[in-house]
């Protein structure tokens, strides 16, 4: 990559990275699914008049995506967030993501993968293992049940975008926002009742994390993704975005209190170089590879 481009994929890392430590100053104050509907609204009013309408036939594909990533990925990870005692963990199990989206592609669309990415399969889910059995996991087991199944609505969601066709970022992000608010608000209004009551009462701070989700994580993150996947493969800019984590763990050491223990570090280090396994062989093989997500 150019110098300007590792300096871009730096800013997309930073601007993920810092999402973490911002939503979950934010859902302090605001419950995790009307988070994620405030997000998605705010996100909506720029983008609501650039998306394209989809090409014909691809309205339930294109649902379904909404669906499974704007509304259960989203709703579930922020909840898993909310309950996490820590910002490491669930910073790397959702990395899990990459690995299940191998599996679906190959039980789904009948992609294969060699032995080599097979092992480094396994080696990402048992790093899960050794990172669940952490004392500050162990606290909060529901944090990583929720994680991890919003990391396959995640990865069911990026194979049912393997077929969409003429989506630009702006319109996948515009129609993701567009179809989940009403779904999200519906889901806060039984899980969360009263949430949106508290509305006055929300500080700064809060405001500050929905906008920062909105514009910075969402709008100028997955913007500048958009434009480094048009210049390189998918495969090689991953790596650098499993920096993502990484940098989440160190915001979590120093402004959240986080204190990894040697089993969330080892099951950490296992999860992701897995994830780095399974983007260098796709990388060798010049196919794309599932991208590190953004919370």
């Amino acid at each position: 990559m150019s110098p300007r481009d590792l300096l871009l994929v730096l800013v997309v890392v930073v601007a993920w990275a810092v999402n973490f430590l911002t939503s979950a100053l934010a859902m302090r104050e605001i419950p995790p699914f009307l988070f994620t509907a405030l997000r998605f609204a705010l996100l909506a009013l720029p983008l609501a008049w650039l998306v394209k309408r989809p090409a014909p036939g691809q309205w339930p594909r294109l649902l379904a995506v909404c669906l499974c990533i704007g509304v259960l990925h989203f709703g579930l990870s922020f909840t898993a967030l909310k309950l996490a005692g820590d910002l490491s963990s669930p910073a790397i199990v959702m990395q899990s993501y990459v690995p299940m989206t191998t599996l679906l592609a190959w039980w789904w669309l009948g992609e294969r993968f060699a032995w080599r990415t097979g092992l480094a399969i396994g080696i990402s889910f048992t790093g899960v293992l050794v990172l669940g059995l952490d004392p500050t996991v162990m606290d909060h087991p529901m944090s990583l049940v929720l994680m991890l199944v919003s990391a396959a609505f995640l990865a069911v969601g990026t194979v049912l975008m393997k077929g969409l066709r003429g989506m630009d970022v702006y319109s996948q992000q515009g129609w993701t926002a567009l179809f989940s608010v009403l779904p999200l608000l519906a889901i806060s209004a039984v899980l969360e009742p009263g949430a949106i009551a508290t509305l006055p009462q929300w500080s700064r701070v809060a405001w500050a994390g929905a906008l920062y989700a909105a514009f910075v994580s969402s709008l100028l993150g997955h913007g500048l993704y958009y434009v480094l996947v048009q210049r390189y493969p998918v495969a090689r800019v991953m790596p650098w975005l499993l920096l993502v984590p990484v940098l989440a763990m160190g915001l979590g050491i120093a402004f959240w209190g986080d204190r990894p223990g040697p089993r969330l570090l080892i099951g950490g280090a296992m999860v992701l170089g897995g994830v780095l396994l399974i983007a260098l062989r796709a990388l060798s093989r010049q196919r794309p590879a599932p991208a590190a997500e953004e919370i």
